[in-house]
């Protein structure tokens, strides 16, 4: 588990950066970057950085309205997925998740709604807001959740 305190939307996303290259050096494909967060915490900013690695020159937006959004300028395609206004895993699978899953790397807001059922190679990234310009960023990795759930 890792902890970061950050002061700018810019430094979130230079961290988003860094996990994707943390992603890309330990060989795990396909990746699932899970991201909890308020509204307004930085995670759309944390998914810019990561597609600066994954998809260098991709416009991100968040995709709130549609779900996904899928960006390919990179060797492997990534989708940035936005669960706000999924109620269901059912709707999930009518947008053929299971398929972006094995077809590249995905990033997804907020992954509340998921539960228990994230994919097992998620990394999880928690962005809480301490005050209006800082965010405390905890990333755990897929290890460290296995770890945790071992020692208890």
């Amino acid at each position: 588990m890792l902890a970061y305190t950050v002061k700018s939307a810019e430094e979130t996303e230079s961290l988003g950066a860094q996990a994707a290259r943390m992603i890309i050096e330990s060989g795990i494909f396909p990746s699932f970057v899970a991201l909890y967060g308020d509204l307004g915490a930085g995670k759309t900013a944390f998914a810019r950085g990561y597609a600066s690695i994954i998809s260098p020159g991709s416009r991100v937006k968040s995709p709130t309205y549609t779900i996904v959004n899928e960006y390919r300028r990179g060797t492997v395609p990534m989708f940035h997925f936005d669960f706000y206004r999924i109620n269901s895993l059912e709707e999930l699978d009518g947008i053929g998740f299971e398929e972006y899953l094995a077809e590249g790397h995905c990033i997804a807001e907020w992954c509340e709604k998921l539960g228990e059922n994230l994919p097992d190679c998620a990394m999880t990234v928690k962005i809480d807001k301490k005050n209006e310009n800082e965010r405390i960023i905890t990333i755990i990795d897929r290890q460290d959740m296995i770890n945790s759930a071992e020692a208890e």
